[in-house]
Protein backbone atom coordinates (compact mmCIF):
# COMPACT_ATOMS: atom_id res chain seq x y z
CA UNK A 1 0.00 0.00 0.00
CA UNK A 2 1.53 3.29 -0.86
CA UNK A 3 2.19 5.89 2.15
CA UNK A 4 3.07 9.39 2.46
CA UNK A 5 6.27 10.47 2.94
CA UNK A 6 7.88 14.34 3.57
CA UNK A 7 10.66 14.13 0.75
CA UNK A 8 13.59 16.69 0.20
CA UNK A 9 14.56 17.04 -3.26
CA UNK A 10 17.54 19.18 -4.84
CA UNK A 11 17.23 20.46 -8.59
CA UNK A 12 20.19 20.91 -10.82
CA UNK A 13 21.85 24.36 -9.41
CA UNK A 14 21.72 22.84 -5.86
CA UNK A 15 18.32 24.06 -4.59
CA UNK A 16 16.65 22.31 -2.19
CA UNK A 17 12.91 21.60 -1.35
CA UNK A 18 10.13 19.87 0.34
CA UNK A 19 6.71 17.92 -0.22
CA UNK A 20 4.54 15.23 0.67
CA UNK A 21 4.68 12.64 -1.66
CA UNK A 22 3.42 9.25 -1.67
CA UNK A 23 5.55 6.21 -1.72
CA UNK A 24 6.23 2.68 -2.21
CA UNK A 25 7.80 -0.03 0.69
CA UNK A 26 9.84 -0.76 -2.95
CA UNK A 27 11.04 2.82 -2.70
CA UNK A 28 12.30 2.41 0.89
CA UNK A 29 15.89 1.67 1.80
CA UNK A 30 17.37 -1.88 2.59
CA UNK A 31 16.78 -2.95 6.51
CA UNK A 32 15.79 -5.73 8.48
CA UNK A 33 13.02 -4.60 9.88
CA UNK A 34 9.71 -2.34 8.67
CA UNK A 35 8.16 -0.23 11.21
CA UNK A 36 4.74 1.47 11.13
CA UNK A 37 5.79 5.20 11.94
CA UNK A 38 3.25 6.84 14.53
CA UNK A 39 5.11 9.72 15.47
CA UNK A 40 8.46 11.51 14.57
CA UNK A 41 10.21 14.86 16.14
CA UNK A 42 12.05 18.19 15.22
CA UNK A 43 15.56 19.04 16.16
CA UNK A 44 17.83 21.12 15.34
CA UNK A 45 19.46 18.88 12.48
CA UNK A 46 16.36 18.26 10.82
CA UNK A 47 16.70 21.60 10.15
CA UNK A 48 19.24 21.26 8.46
CA UNK A 49 17.96 18.47 6.43
CA UNK A 50 14.95 20.26 5.78
CA UNK A 51 16.92 23.09 4.17
CA UNK A 52 19.83 23.32 2.53
CA UNK A 53 21.28 19.67 4.35
CA UNK A 54 24.01 21.34 6.54
CA UNK A 55 26.64 18.85 4.49
CA UNK A 56 24.63 15.68 6.82
CA UNK A 57 22.45 14.49 3.43
CA UNK A 58 24.70 13.05 1.13
CA UNK A 59 21.86 11.78 -1.39
CA UNK A 60 18.58 13.22 -2.84
CA UNK A 61 15.70 12.27 -2.97
CA UNK A 62 16.22 12.43 0.92
CA UNK A 63 13.32 11.94 3.37
CA UNK A 64 14.69 13.29 6.77
CA UNK A 65 13.55 12.76 10.25
CA UNK A 66 16.23 11.88 12.81
CA UNK A 67 14.08 10.14 15.24
CA UNK A 68 10.66 7.84 15.29
CA UNK A 69 8.53 5.74 17.37
CA UNK A 70 6.05 3.33 16.27
CA UNK A 71 5.06 -0.55 15.37
CA UNK A 72 6.94 -3.38 13.98
CA UNK A 73 4.63 -4.44 11.10
CA UNK A 74 7.17 -7.00 9.35
CA UNK A 75 10.76 -8.25 10.95
CA UNK A 76 13.58 -10.41 9.77
CA UNK A 77 15.68 -9.97 12.62
CA UNK A 78 14.78 -12.40 15.75
CA UNK A 79 14.78 -9.79 18.32
CA UNK A 80 11.33 -8.13 16.72
CA UNK A 81 8.27 -9.50 16.05
CA UNK A 82 4.98 -7.64 14.54
CA UNK A 83 3.40 -5.75 17.28
CA UNK A 84 6.64 -4.79 19.32
CA UNK A 85 7.05 -1.20 19.98
CA UNK A 86 10.51 0.38 19.14
CA UNK A 87 11.92 3.76 19.30
CA UNK A 88 15.23 4.88 17.06
CA UNK A 89 17.35 7.77 17.70
CA UNK A 90 21.42 7.85 16.39
CA UNK A 91 22.95 5.92 14.06
CA UNK A 92 22.80 9.17 11.19
CA UNK A 93 19.11 7.71 10.69
CA UNK A 94 17.12 10.91 9.15
CA UNK A 95 20.95 11.94 7.86
CA UNK A 96 22.50 9.09 5.69
CA UNK A 97 19.70 6.75 5.69
CA UNK A 98 16.13 7.97 5.11
CA UNK A 99 14.25 9.49 8.48
CA UNK A 100 10.68 9.04 10.15
CA UNK A 101 9.23 11.29 8.59
CA UNK A 102 7.03 9.27 6.63
CA UNK A 103 4.53 6.33 7.92
CA UNK A 104 6.73 3.08 7.46
CA UNK A 105 10.59 3.33 7.85
CA UNK A 106 12.58 0.13 6.91
CA UNK A 107 15.85 0.24 9.06
CA UNK A 108 18.99 -2.15 10.68
CA UNK A 109 17.37 -4.04 13.50
CA UNK A 110 20.67 -2.65 15.50
CA UNK A 111 19.32 0.73 15.65
CA UNK A 112 16.07 -0.20 17.30
CA UNK A 113 15.11 -0.10 20.95
CA UNK A 114 12.47 -1.65 22.55
CA UNK A 115 10.38 1.13 24.19
CA UNK A 116 10.19 0.45 28.06
CA UNK A 117 6.44 -0.20 29.59
CA UNK A 118 4.90 2.71 30.80
CA UNK A 119 6.13 5.18 27.82
CA UNK A 120 4.00 6.01 25.01
CA UNK A 121 5.12 6.15 21.04
CA UNK A 122 4.30 9.96 21.67
CA UNK A 123 5.79 10.46 25.10
CA UNK A 124 9.11 8.73 23.52
CA UNK A 125 8.79 11.57 20.91
CA UNK A 126 8.68 14.05 22.86
CA UNK A 127 11.69 12.69 24.77
CA UNK A 128 13.60 12.07 21.47
CA UNK A 129 17.25 12.49 21.03
CA UNK A 130 17.20 15.49 22.99
CA UNK A 131 15.94 13.70 25.80
CA UNK A 132 17.89 10.72 25.76
CA UNK A 133 20.91 13.31 24.96
CA UNK A 134 19.53 14.79 28.37
CA UNK A 135 19.66 11.28 30.70
CA UNK A 136 23.19 10.40 28.95
CA UNK A 137 24.37 13.82 30.51
CA UNK A 138 22.76 13.13 33.90
CA UNK A 139 24.04 9.75 33.73
CA UNK A 140 27.81 10.95 32.89
CA UNK A 141 27.34 13.59 35.65
CA UNK A 142 26.33 10.93 38.22
CA UNK A 143 28.80 8.22 37.58
CA UNK A 144 31.56 11.80 37.96
CA UNK A 145 29.64 12.01 41.66
CA UNK A 146 27.54 14.43 40.84
CA UNK A 147 24.76 14.19 43.57
CA UNK A 148 21.81 16.45 45.05
CA UNK A 149 23.52 17.93 48.23
CA UNK A 150 26.59 19.37 46.22
CA UNK A 151 24.91 22.20 45.14
CA UNK A 152 23.01 23.39 41.81
CA UNK A 153 23.22 22.22 38.02
CA UNK A 154 23.16 24.74 35.57
CA UNK A 155 21.66 23.72 32.28
CA UNK A 156 22.56 26.26 29.48
CA UNK A 157 19.65 27.33 26.47
CA UNK A 158 17.24 25.21 29.20
CA UNK A 159 14.26 26.22 27.21
CA UNK A 160 15.18 24.24 24.20
CA UNK A 161 14.87 20.47 23.68
CA UNK A 162 17.91 18.82 25.64
CA UNK A 163 17.52 21.52 28.20
CA UNK A 164 13.46 21.33 28.76
CA UNK A 165 14.15 17.71 29.33
CA UNK A 166 17.44 18.11 31.31
CA UNK A 167 15.88 20.66 33.66
CA UNK A 168 12.22 18.29 34.36
CA UNK A 169 14.93 15.29 34.47
CA UNK A 170 16.89 16.38 37.13
CA UNK A 171 14.18 18.68 39.39
CA UNK A 172 12.32 15.78 39.69
CA UNK A 173 15.37 13.55 41.11
CA UNK A 174 15.64 16.25 43.77
CA UNK A 175 18.40 18.53 42.25
CA UNK A 176 18.53 22.22 42.59
CA UNK A 177 18.35 23.52 38.94
CA UNK A 178 19.38 26.76 37.14
CA UNK A 179 18.22 27.54 34.07
CA UNK A 180 20.33 30.04 31.26
CA UNK A 181 18.02 31.08 28.74
CA UNK A 182 17.83 34.27 25.72
CA UNK A 183 14.48 34.29 26.00
CA UNK A 184 13.19 35.97 28.92
CA UNK A 185 9.55 35.05 28.05
CA UNK A 186 10.78 31.04 28.63
CA UNK A 187 11.23 31.69 32.40
CA UNK A 188 7.65 30.63 33.73
CA UNK A 189 7.59 27.90 31.41
CA UNK A 190 10.69 26.67 32.77
CA UNK A 191 10.00 27.32 36.35
CA UNK A 192 6.71 24.66 35.80
CA UNK A 193 9.65 22.24 34.92
CA UNK A 194 11.10 22.52 38.11
CA UNK A 195 13.95 25.30 37.55
CA UNK A 196 14.25 27.11 40.90
CA UNK A 197 16.67 29.62 39.45
CA UNK A 198 16.24 31.89 36.13
CA UNK A 199 20.05 33.40 34.33
CA UNK A 200 19.54 35.14 31.09
CA UNK A 201 22.20 34.66 28.75
CA UNK A 202 23.80 37.85 28.32
CA UNK A 203 24.74 37.62 32.32
CA UNK A 204 27.00 34.47 31.60
CA UNK A 205 27.42 34.63 27.84
CA UNK A 206 30.47 36.78 27.72
CA UNK A 207 34.09 36.24 27.78
CA UNK A 208 36.03 37.50 30.40
CA UNK A 209 40.05 37.68 31.18
CA UNK A 210 39.59 35.70 35.00
CA UNK A 211 40.34 32.28 34.36
CA UNK A 212 38.53 31.42 37.43
CA UNK A 213 35.21 32.80 39.25
CA UNK A 214 33.08 31.85 42.40
CA UNK A 215 32.92 28.36 42.88
CA UNK A 216 29.22 27.92 42.15
CA UNK A 217 27.99 25.23 40.10
CA UNK A 218 28.10 21.51 41.24
CA UNK A 219 27.38 20.53 37.67
CA UNK A 220 26.40 21.84 33.81
CA UNK A 221 24.93 20.08 31.27
CA UNK A 222 25.18 22.75 28.23
CA UNK A 223 24.05 22.88 24.67
CA UNK A 224 25.68 26.19 23.84
CA UNK A 225 29.20 25.97 24.13
CA UNK A 226 31.67 28.98 22.71
CA UNK A 227 32.06 31.73 24.97
CA UNK A 228 28.99 30.50 27.32
CA UNK A 229 30.83 26.89 27.78
CA UNK A 230 34.49 28.96 28.30
CA UNK A 231 32.70 31.34 31.21
CA UNK A 232 30.92 28.11 32.51
CA UNK A 233 34.31 26.31 33.03
CA UNK A 234 35.60 29.19 35.52
CA UNK A 235 32.56 28.82 37.83
CA UNK A 236 32.42 25.50 38.27
CA UNK A 237 33.00 23.72 41.89
CA UNK A 238 36.22 21.67 42.60
CA UNK A 239 35.89 18.25 40.94
CA UNK A 240 33.00 19.51 39.33
CA UNK A 241 31.76 18.71 35.67
CA UNK A 242 30.31 19.74 32.44
CA UNK A 243 28.73 17.48 30.08
CA UNK A 244 29.05 18.97 26.57
CA UNK A 245 26.06 18.16 24.44
CA UNK A 246 25.59 21.35 21.61
CA UNK A 247 27.48 24.28 20.23
CA UNK A 248 24.06 26.50 19.38
CA UNK A 249 26.79 29.44 20.70
CA UNK A 250 29.68 28.29 18.37
CA UNK A 251 32.16 25.61 17.71
CA UNK A 252 34.83 27.77 19.48
CA UNK A 253 36.03 27.38 23.17
CA UNK A 254 37.87 30.65 24.66
CA UNK A 255 38.90 29.21 27.01
CA UNK A 256 42.17 27.97 29.26
CA UNK A 257 43.38 25.37 31.54
CA UNK A 258 43.64 26.30 33.96
CA UNK A 259 40.14 25.37 35.76
CA UNK A 260 41.21 21.69 34.75
CA UNK A 261 44.25 22.06 36.57
CA UNK A 262 43.33 24.62 39.95
CA UNK A 263 39.81 22.77 40.57
CA UNK A 264 39.98 19.42 39.03
CA UNK A 265 36.84 20.00 36.06
CA UNK A 266 36.14 17.48 34.08
CA UNK A 267 34.58 18.47 30.61
CA UNK A 268 32.97 15.19 29.37
CA UNK A 269 31.65 14.84 25.66
CA UNK A 270 28.31 13.60 25.17
CA UNK A 271 27.66 11.22 21.85
CA UNK A 272 23.70 10.04 21.17
CA UNK A 273 24.59 8.93 17.28
CA UNK A 274 27.06 5.88 18.01
CA UNK A 275 25.88 4.80 21.23
CA UNK A 276 25.90 0.95 22.39
CA UNK A 277 22.59 -0.85 22.51
CA UNK A 278 23.18 -1.86 26.17
CA UNK A 279 23.76 2.43 27.09
CA UNK A 280 20.93 3.26 24.82
CA UNK A 281 18.91 0.69 26.62
CA UNK A 282 19.53 1.74 30.17
CA UNK A 283 19.18 5.27 29.04
CA UNK A 284 15.64 4.83 28.23
CA UNK A 285 14.62 2.49 31.38
CA UNK A 286 15.99 5.58 33.45
CA UNK A 287 14.02 7.77 31.89
CA UNK A 288 10.71 5.49 32.33
CA UNK A 289 11.80 5.27 36.00
CA UNK A 290 12.72 9.38 36.58
CA UNK A 291 11.37 11.31 34.24
CA UNK A 292 8.11 12.66 34.81
CA UNK A 293 5.73 11.44 31.73
CA UNK A 294 3.11 14.07 33.31
CA UNK A 295 5.04 17.01 32.56
CA UNK A 296 5.81 15.76 28.86
CA UNK A 297 2.09 17.56 28.05
CA UNK A 298 3.82 20.81 28.81
CA UNK A 299 6.92 20.64 26.31
CA UNK A 300 5.05 19.15 23.43
CA UNK A 301 4.13 20.88 20.39
CA UNK A 302 2.08 19.12 17.97
CA UNK A 303 2.93 19.04 14.52
CA UNK A 304 2.27 17.49 11.22
CA UNK A 305 3.89 16.82 8.52
CA UNK A 306 2.40 19.43 6.37
CA UNK A 307 4.04 21.58 9.21
CA UNK A 308 7.51 20.91 8.72
CA UNK A 309 9.15 23.11 6.24
CA UNK A 310 8.23 26.31 8.42
CA UNK A 311 9.37 23.94 12.18
CA UNK A 312 12.72 23.52 10.21
CA UNK A 313 13.06 27.43 9.66
CA UNK A 314 11.97 27.90 13.34
CA UNK A 315 14.31 25.87 14.83
CA UNK A 316 17.25 27.15 13.26
CA UNK A 317 16.56 30.70 14.43
CA UNK A 318 15.97 29.37 17.75
CA UNK A 319 12.13 30.19 18.03
CA UNK A 320 11.26 26.83 18.86
CA UNK A 321 10.57 26.06 22.57
CA UNK A 322 10.11 22.92 24.35
CA UNK A 323 9.85 19.84 22.01
CA UNK A 324 8.07 19.02 18.12
CA UNK A 325 5.86 15.86 17.98
CA UNK A 326 5.00 14.96 14.74
CA UNK A 327 1.95 12.94 14.39
CA UNK A 328 2.95 11.72 10.44
CA UNK A 329 -0.32 9.87 9.92
CA UNK A 330 -2.39 13.28 10.74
Amino acid sequence: MPFNALVVRKDDDGKTSSAIETIELDDLPSGNVTVAVEYSTLNYKDGLCLGAGGGLVRNYPHVPGIDMAGVVESSDDPRYAMGDRVVLTGWRYGEVHWGGYAQKTRVDADWLVPLPVGISTKQAMAIGTAGITAMFSAMALIERGLKPENGPVLITGAAGGVGSVATALLANMGYEVAGVTGRPETGDYLRTLGASRIIAREDINETIKRPLESETWAGCIDAVGGPMLARVLGQMKYGASVAAVGLAGGADLPATVIPFLLRGVNLLGIDSVHRPYDNRTAAWDQLARHFPMDYLDRMIVPARLADLEQLGKDILHGQVQGRVVVDVNA
